[in-house]
């Protein structure tokens, strides 16, 4: 009697089940290695964490000084998966750092301030070079007093992740001494050299977009009247969330959206990114710049876990079955969520290759 067309999991080898994780993503991955010890099993194999990783990471780690040292130290794939992804990697002989996002496997870089083209950037009367023990890089730029402020970055868009919506941030730091950006936005912008971009005004003084938050009130209060200043909500929604203020970084730095960038498949051109304060002509100073960094930007969706899955309310569908024996059969993993609606993970893998007819 021929079998129905659902095929359970459990008749499935560890390798077909490693096979088809590898065809989701990392997160999928973490959630459904809870499913049953055969998931569990599958979810750290090298097959699926090798195609997490990038095509050309052997070709981007040989710039790096301790590119074969990490190699050789990392027992598995997925050990070096996440390595990358919790500690970025100098490359580009120190000029660049990459990394991987966690939940992705995408690609991330940060440009070095020494990566960066500043205007003025090696007079020592407008900025200063230091080493700062809080930066991955071996120096940073210190601006010290500029009229002309004008800060660029490049990468090639060959170099990021295809298909890929990026976000590029400017990482830096005030000193005490900041002065002249506090009420002075700057023009950032991203886009492909020689094509039109969209521009728009930040404010690099985190203390401006903290102070939009609030209004401050005097109040008489105790016997004598004392006033007292009190910072008390703003009646309109926070301001620091739009992108237009800096925010606080895991690292202790701060940083700025200067703009996206969606990289498209096949894309070769050179990507820039710029931060510019040149119509003002006010002096300023006080920056402390470690760099600019382009990472693929946060989904705005909460990612739900689905609680209580095991191997049993997991199927296959076979679709399209074709009978020869390299053919590619389309299957579904098909999981329901907390919410009783079913969310489908779409996978597609060789049915020749995996089993014999």
């Amino acid at each position: 009697m021929e079998r129905s067309g659902e095929l359970h999991l459990n008749e499935l080898p560890e390798g077909c089940i490693a096979n088809v994780l590898s065809f989701t993503a990392p997160l999928d991955v973490a959630r459904l290695s809870a499913v049953s010890p055969m998931f569990k099993s599958a979810a750290i194999s090298d097959v699926v964490w090798e195609r997490f990783l990038p095509s050309d990471l052997e070709s981007v780690l040989s710039t790096s000084p301790d590119g074969s040292l990490l190699l050789a130290s990392v027992s598995s794939k997925r050990e070096l998966y996440f390595s990358l992804c919790d500690n970025p990697i100098l490359v580009d002989n120190g000029r660049k750092s990459f990394s991987l996002e966690k939940k992705s496997g995408k690609k991330c870089y940060m440009l070095s301030a020494r990566d960066l083209t500043i205007v003025w950037g090696d007079t020592p009367t407008y900025w200063k070079w230091n080493s700062d023990p809080s930066s991955r890089f071996g120096e940073v730029a210190e601006l010290i007093s500029v009229c002309w402020l004008e800060i660029l970055g490049k990468i090639n868009a060959t170099m990021l992740s295809p298909a890929t919506l990026y976000t590029a941030y400017l990482v830096f730091r005030p000193t005490r001494g900041l002065y002249g950006l506090d009420y002075q936005p700057v023009e950032v912008g991203v886009g492909l050299v020689g094509s039109e971009r969209g521009k728009r005004n930040v404010y690099l003084d985190s203390e401006r977009g903290w102070r939009q938050q609030y209004h401050f009130v005097s109040r008489r209060i105790g016997l004598f009247n004392r006033c007292r200043i009190v910072g008390m909500p703003a009646s309109e929604p926070a301001r620091e969330n739009n992108g237009q203020y800096p925010n606080k970084r895991e690292d202790g730095w701060l940083e700025i959206e200067l703009g996206e960038f969606f990289c498209k498949e096949g894309e070769d051109g050179e990507l820039e990114m710029s931060v510019q304060e040149v119509k003002g002509g006010d002096w300023k100073g006080g920056l402390i710049v470690e760099g600019i960094e382009i990472r693929p930007k946060e989904d705005p969706k909460p990612y739900v876990q689905t609680p209580n899955v095991t191997a049993q309310t997991l199927h296959l569908k076979r679709l399209n079955m074709m009978s020869c024996s390299d053919a590619q059969v389309q299957a579904q993993v098909v999981i329901p969520s907390s919410d009783c609606h079913e969310s489908q993970v779409a996978i597609k893998f060789a049915w020749g290759r995996m089993f014999t007819p």
